[in-house]
């Protein structure tokens, strides 16, 4: 009996592990101008070692909007 629950625990702790990897999460600024006219540039790629559900959480939360010396943005991240 101990030894299938050592085996269950093991196979659970290799499983757990094995689901961890790198995600690249790009982020991009996109701002907008008084016109409405609006222009996309690249703002980092971050690497995450998780989960896949993890990492996207992670990217999701880099997420945002704000001003900057260009003017107002929006920043979008995806994996």
């Amino acid at each position: 009996m101990k030894k299938v629950v050592v085996a269950v625990i093991a196979l659970s702790g290799l499983a757990l592990a094995s689901c961890k990897k790198d995600y690249s999460c790009e982020c991009r600024k996109i701002h907008t101008d008084d016109d409405g006219n609006t222009v996309t540039s690249s703002d980092g790629t971050y690497t995450f070692k998780d989960s896949r559900v993890r990492a996207e959480d992670r990217c999701n939360d880099l997420e945002g909007s704000g001003t900057d010396i260009f003017g107002s943005y929006t920043r979008e991240c995806d994996i």
